[in-house]
């Protein structure tokens, strides 16, 4: 197995070695985005920063970084954006997307006086999260999506429950709310207005 597995691997990296040279090339040609994604490793306790480019020839992954241990201050992502700017070219990169927290908004300033001819822009997806983490902040708002997710919570506690609702919805699952995105919960909640009458069907079923 040894013997086959070696090869194999071998293959994959040259593979995926010229995959990569050939989106260097459309980044030299066309430029590309540095995009930044920060998540948080529950099981490992760990911050982890994962680092992608974006050109017309698609997304590809470029590496990943622990900053556990570290201060995420504006001066320290300043100094790693920068970093990977010098790793993927300087002359290729013309846009930095990261999250809209207040020490990436300094960073990408910082970056923009360094770097003028290159744009600094905060994720939409995540200025969109905070917008509607606000939105939810409205006590009417608020009353409402904490029942939905409680009775989210209550149907997928019991699993005879869920399956009777699956019966009910044609398979369908109701959306699980997130704890980090905010998005979740409305999307939790577009999901029982779509399914209102089926599940006023299974609150009245006898079964």
């Amino acid at each position: 197995m040894y013997e086959l597995r070696v090869p194999l691997l071998r293959k994959e990296v040259e593979d995926t070695q010229t995959m990569l040279d050939e989106h260097k090339k459309e980044w030299a040609l066309k430029g590309c985005s540095l995009l930044s994604d920060g998540w948080r490793d529950n099981v490992a306790q760990k911050e982890i920063i994962n680092f992608l480019i974006n050109s017309p020839k698609g997304s590809v992954f470029i590496k990943s970084m622990d900053v556990s241990e570290v201060s995420k201050d504006a001066n320290l992502m300043f100094n790693i954006l920068d970093e990977m700017i010098e790793e993927v070219g300087e002359q290729n990169v013309v846009q930095v997307v990261t999250d809209n927290a207040s020490a990436y908004v300094k960073a990408g300033k910082l970056l923009e006086a360094k770097r003028p001819h290159l744009y600094w822009t905060p994720c939409a997806a995540h200025c969109i999260d905070l917008m509607l983490e606000d939105i939810g902040k409205i006590p009417k708002v608020h009353n409402i999506l904490k029942k939905a997710i409680f009775m989210n919570g209550f149907i997928y506690s019991y699993v005879p429950l869920v399956n009777m609702m699956r019966r009910f919805t044609g398979q369908r699952n109701l959306h699980r709310p997130g704890i980090t995105r905010f998005a979740t919960s409305f999307i939790t909640l577009s999901q029982y207005h779509k399914q209102k009458n089926n599940l006023r069907k299974l609150v009245t079923s006898e079964d």
